[in-house]
């Protein structure tokens, strides 16, 4: 029986640290939208909780992340997503508001690629 090859990431995540004063406004996003951890730990993954808002978030939500972190930290978290961690439309709507992308020259999501 053949070993199967592992799944490796694009490029190692780049992890930066919340701003400082957001640590009220991650652990409100954690519970919400990182479910999976508790608020504790994904407060050691703060780019991963605003990836996860930027992707599924309410109005609301996106817009009380963005006032806390600023758009370089937004820009950050887009400049080192994951594969899987945001969807087509969420993925082109960042690039627009953010200004990383002029209309229709979006880049591609990240992949996941196998070695």
């Amino acid at each position: 029986m053949r070993a199967m090859k592992s799944i490796e990431k694009n490029d190692p995540p780049v992890l930066r640290p919340a701003p400082p004063g957001s640590e009220k406004v991650f652990r409100v996003m954690a519970a919400r939208y990182m479910w999976w951890k508790t608020a504790d730990e994904a407060l050691r993954y703060p780019q991963q909780t605003a990836a996860q808002v930027m992707n599924i978030g309410d109005w609301d939500d996106v817009q009380s992340l963005a006032r806390v972190v600023g758009e370089d930290y937004l820009r950050a978290v887009i400049r080192t997503a994951e594969a899987g961690q945001f969807n087509a439309r969420s993925w082109a709507y960042w690039h627009y508001r953010l200004h990383l992308a002029k209309v229709g020259t979006v880049p591609p999501l990240p992949e996941r690629k196998i070695a």
